[in-house]
């Protein structure tokens, strides 16, 4: 999906208002002197607060779908801020899109 770069410092929730962190194992490619995410990535989710029936069934974490189709970063596609995914709740459902916040805006990627 072509759009800016997501980075370690961007900001995404998960649709329940949980805030997404990247776990990134680049250490070569930055963008604002933060690494630039990739679908090999980890994203967590923490504060998720959804609920089923009363019972507690938190977003866990973010898998990508779809990211950056003509460049690379370390052999990997980056995600952009236009990127799809899903939050995964902690049963393993998924429960909705993510929502990039704000991201860098100076290097975009097709």
């Amino acid at each position: 999906m072509p759009g800016p770069l997501f980075h370690v410092g961007a900001v995404a929730m998960c649709p329940h208002g949980g805030m997404v962190t990247t776990i990134s194992s680049n250490v070569r490619v930055m963008v604002t002197g933060m690494p630039v995410a990739t679908l090999a990535d980890q994203y967590m989710v923490a504060g998720c607060v959804f609920n089923i029936a009363g019972a507690p069934t938190p977003c866990l974490r973010v898998q990508w779908i779809t990211s950056a189709t003509r460049v690379l970063v370390n052999g990997i596609p980056p995600i952009t801020a236009l990127s799809t995914g899903l939050s995964m709740l902690v049963t393993g459902a998924p429960g909705g899109p993510p929502i990039v916040v704000t991201t860098q805006p100076r290097v975009s990627a097709l």
